[in-house]
């Protein structure tokens, strides 16, 4: 079966981490330079995993835009909705990694060639040959960008691909906290399927995310799939038909940037071979592919930067096999292995 089509829209960038973590910005002597932006990293994450993805966003028609660019082509992914602007730089982005690899960000747009795609540029023939289309927040913080997405949104709806949200929340780059979450949940429901962080549910509903009451209140008719991550704890999943929760797996953390984005990979590259994976006869289906993405996220915070973190097929499979300490996992690998095996081999 051919691999069906996940565009994907929004950002990719340049992540400067420190190559010591725990310390702050100013006090670091040197960074490790490495791809990112979480739409980017979700269609390099569902390439690498035997997918077909494709990007479109704007670069800089500079010497880091076009090293991106290649970098998307040396993972397979589509760069027919690539543009380059000859009067915006490529964003940046400084990440700090505190103790236990967590991250905070420093961003250099002002602007950046992402945030000046126009609804013109965009290859709407690109998104109308999906199955699924999958998108962040960050593109709606300003125009002409969030026209642009807006736009892509509309096409995909029309076309009646499903849409894939993973707000991403990065308060530093929103004018405040309002404005954001106003800004995200500006769109909320008009997506398939949701993913957020646990930290995301306290955001923005701002009460406590472990409440599955307050989770649902996210809920909306027509929703499919929302999903909650917790890092290594792994993720609660909710449908209209049934709801349950997949532990996660314990490595050795030394920066989570793009786990989320591995994850949220996994589960499309999952999806766009079998949309009924969210139907009530498929929970089993469902939760196998959510052990998947828990090992691919895992997998991508063992080592620095995002895109270069990205698991393959194989690393994440055998995760899953040698954390068979959890039972359930240890006797569905097999099956999983033979899934993904008959999905992108056929």
């Amino acid at each position: 079966m051919a691999a069906a089509l996940v565009v994907s829209f929004g950002e990719m960038l340049i992540d400067f981490v420190p190559d010591v973590p725990g310390v702050s910005l100013a006090e670091s002597i040197g960074f490790i330079k490495a791809p990112g932006g979480a739409p980017a990293n979700v269609a390099v994450a569902i390439s690498k995993l035997g997918g077909k993805a494709a990007f479109i966003g704007k670069f800089g028609d500079d010497e880091f835009g076009h090293m991106l660019v290649d970098i998307l082509r040396q993972n397979g992914v589509d760069d027919q909705g690539v543009l380059f602007d000859p009067h915006a730089r490529t964003a940046l982005a400084f990440v700090t990694l505190k103790s236990g690899g967590e991250r905070e960000f420093m961003f250099y747009r002002n602007p950046s060639a992402d945030m000046l795609l126009t609804e013109a540029e965009l290859n709407l023939a690109l998104i109308r040959r999906a199955a699924i289309f999958h998108y962040g927040s960050i593109s709606l913080i300003s125009e002409p960008s969030r026209s642009a997405h807006l736009a892509a949104m509309r096409a995909a709806k029309e076309a009646s691909v499903l849409c894939s949200y993973d707000p991403n929340v990065r308060l530093p780059l929103w004018p405040s906290e309002e404005a954001a979450r106003d800004g995200i949940l500006s769109i909320w429901e008009e997506a398939d399927f949701i993913k957020v962080s646990n930290d995301e549910v306290a955001f923005l509903t701002q009460e406590d995310p472990q409440s599955e009451e307050n989770v649902l209140s996210l809920w909306f008719e027509g929703l499919k799939l929302l999903i909650v991550t917790d890092g290594e704890k792994g993720c609660r999943y909710f449908t209209k038909d049934f709801k349950g929760s997949i532990p996660g797996f314990a490595v050795k953390t030394i920066d989570t940037t793009g786990a989320g984005d591995a994850f949220v990979g996994a589960l499309l590259v999952s999806m766009a071979k079998d949309i009924s994976l969210f139907k009530v006869n498929n929970e089993e289906k469902l939760r196998e592919v959510l052990t998947f993405a828990n090992a691919c996220g895992a997998i991508c915070t063992t080592q620095k930067g995002a895109i270069p973190a990205l698991p393959t097929m194989a690393a994440a499979l055998n995760l899953v096999n040698t954390g068979g300490s959890r039972s359930f996992i240890f006797h569905l690998w097999r099956k999983i292995l033979h899934v993904f095996h008959t999905w992108f081999h056929l």
